[in-house]
């Protein structure tokens, strides 16, 4: 229970930085971690209202800001089956965040709560975490003294990467149901990924050893921890080389390292030291991306991003359902953004044979895309997803009876795939052990792996713009509809240019543009790039 006075109190401790607006973007709230504080203890006031919107089940709040710099931060809630907050409460969250005095905010809270017909009176209920960042304890000051004046039951789950807490949210909203979905402790998601990443083996070997860069972020103490229940290689685990896993010193998140790091310069991170041809990873700063790479004496740096793991998983899923007997009875998907290579989609459909849906970018549209299918396979090509078995799907695959041995083998593996995958949000660390359970079962490096397909050139670029507000893209985001005229003249450089494919989209989370190209060749899709960049920062300037 709470009272509007304690909730207009409270807000005086965090006043809101004047000429500061807020938008609940993609991945919550992200920005300077001193301009947070009003923030986050009204994000702790949004909780408590979508909690009991939801009859008092458990909502999750991250404080994070994953692959930013060092003196970022930021919060985001997660709703209780562990997926992202429901998009039409993302408008709410905006308008708490912007509420300009305690008095509005007071106000807001109250209106909202009539709005949605909710009884501030009823119980609501939360579970938090929140990444190393040093601006991390402090902030979570601003979530308490929110919780407790809207009258809301915490737990501080303290020191977690981002999907153990999505993880953690669904377990606890699950336990004792029959979706249960786990025990909701950190413990409880070691014991479960490393049992099932020992079932899916199946008595397999996981050849070599793999170097796993953590971006000295809260994944490097958390896959210590995780090593402690994996088996070694010499008793049929996994032998893991770990480095950038230094959380003592802050200003090392992020730098030089991760996922971000690697995906955008192409390059590996210095630290790693890999020798050629030897298995490397990375995850960022909250460890809810991953991306692969090795080196090749010959051809140099070789990029295995989320369109290989995608494709990867895809082709293994499939496979396994076909062997167990149930290819007809699971219907296999893949959800990609405007960002996925040109090569992986052909791949997809023409080689794979399976359905291809483009979503905006984020991963809750992707999310959501994904459970259209029986099995829908995402990822982002920056490393994020997952893989998602609707409850039928589970249903079949945990009550069909194999008709031979062979049928029966990859059931187990499928059932096992099922425990392993964190279902709820991109997760890293299950992500690469399942990367290593389909390489173990195929006898594949990651020199076999980069040969299934090729990837178009491409290149990334971030522009800088002062209002990313006027950029407004349909179609996927693979089309501009607003500045007027701004896609035409993207779609006549992109004629100029062989396999050509460009788009530019304004960025969740900043006052930026990103802008993406493929082509033929390195050169062009670098030139392509460097015009449609030079174009944002002309229209822009108009």
């Amino acid at each position: 229970m709470s009272s509007m006075q304690s909730i207009i109190d409270g807000s005086g401790k965090f006043p809101k930085p004047k000429d500061q607006s807020f938008q609940y973007g993609t991945a919550g709230f992200r920005m300077k971690a001193s301009l947070l504080d009003s923030v986050v203890y009204r994000v702790a006031l949004l909780a408590s209202l979508r909690s009991r919107k939801l009859n008092g089940q458990t909502i999750g709040v991250m404080i994070t800001a994953s692959h930013n710099p060092p003196e970022d931060n930021g919060v985001k809630l997660v709703d209780p089956m562990g997926e992202m907050l429901e998009a039409s409460w993302e408008t709410y969250a905006t308008t708490l965040a912007n509420a300009a005095s305690d008095e509005a905010l007071g106000e807001a809270y109250e209106t909202l709560s009539k709005d949605l017909n909710i009884d501030l009176s009823s119980p609501a209920r939360a579970v938090f975490a929140r990444d190393t960042r040093a601006s991390g304890p402090h902030l979570v000051t601003a979530l308490l003294e929110g919780f407790n004046a809207a009258g809301v039951k915490h737990t501080d789950y303290e020191l977690l990467t981002t999907p153990q807490l999505h993880y953690v949210t669904r377990c606890v909203n699950t336990k004792g149901t029959p979706f249960d979905y786990g025990e909701p402790t950190e413990q409880g998601y070691y014991e479960k990924t490393a049992k099932a990443f020992k079932a899916a083996l199946g008595g397999k070997k996981v050849n070599g050893s793999l170097t796993v860069d953590c971006a000295n972020g809260v994944g490097g103490p958390k896959l210590h921890e995780l090593v402690k229940y994996l088996a070694p290689a010499s008793d049929g685990g996994i032998d893991l080389r770990i480095v950038n896993d230094d959380v003592v010193r802050p200003e090392r998140l992020n730098h030089q390292c991760g996922a971000d790091f690697v995906k955008t310069g192409q390059r590996a991170p210095p630290a790693s030291h890999a020798a050629p041809l030897e298995r490397c990873c990375s995850l960022d700063g909250d460890a809810d991306r991953l991306i692969y790479y090795f080196i090749d004496k010959e051809s140099g740096f070789h990029l295995l991003d989320g369109d290989r793991i995608a494709t990867l998983a895809a082709l293994f899923v499939g496979d396994l359902a076909r062997n167990a007997g149930l290819g007809e009875k699971l219907k296999v998907g893949v959800v990609q953004t405007a960002y996925a290579n040109g090569g992986s989609t052909s791949y997809i459909t023409q080689d794979l044979k399976l359905p291809v849906t483009c979503t905006n970018t984020g991963v809750k549209h992707l999310h959501h895309a994904a459970t259209k299918f029986d099995v829908g396979v995402y990822f982002e090509a920056n490393g994020h997803g997952t893989v998602v078995f609707s409850e039928l799907a589970l249903k079949r695959i945990n009550k069909y009876d194999p008709k031979s041995p062979a049928q029966a083998s990859a059931l187990d593996t499928l059932k096992a795939l099922t425990q392993l995958i964190n279902q709820t949000v991109g997760d890293a660390l299950s992500d690469f052990l399942l990367v290593e359970v389909i390489l173990a079962h195929k006898a594949w490096g990651l020199h076999e792996w980069d040969l299934t397909y090729s990837d178009l050139p491409n290149r990334l670029v971030r522009v800088e713009v002062p209002d990313r507000n006027i950029f407004k893209a349909v179609d996927a985001e693979r089309k501009l509809e607003n500045p007027p005229g701004a896609q035409a003249q993207i779609d006549a450089l992109v004629g100029k240019y062989r396999s050509g494919r460009s788009f530019a989209r304004a960025s969740g989370t900043e006052d930026a543009v990103r802008v993406y190209a493929e082509a033929a060749t390195r050169g062009e899709a670098d030139e392509l790039a460097t015009l449609v960049g030079r174009l944002v920062i002309d229209v822009a300037s108009q």
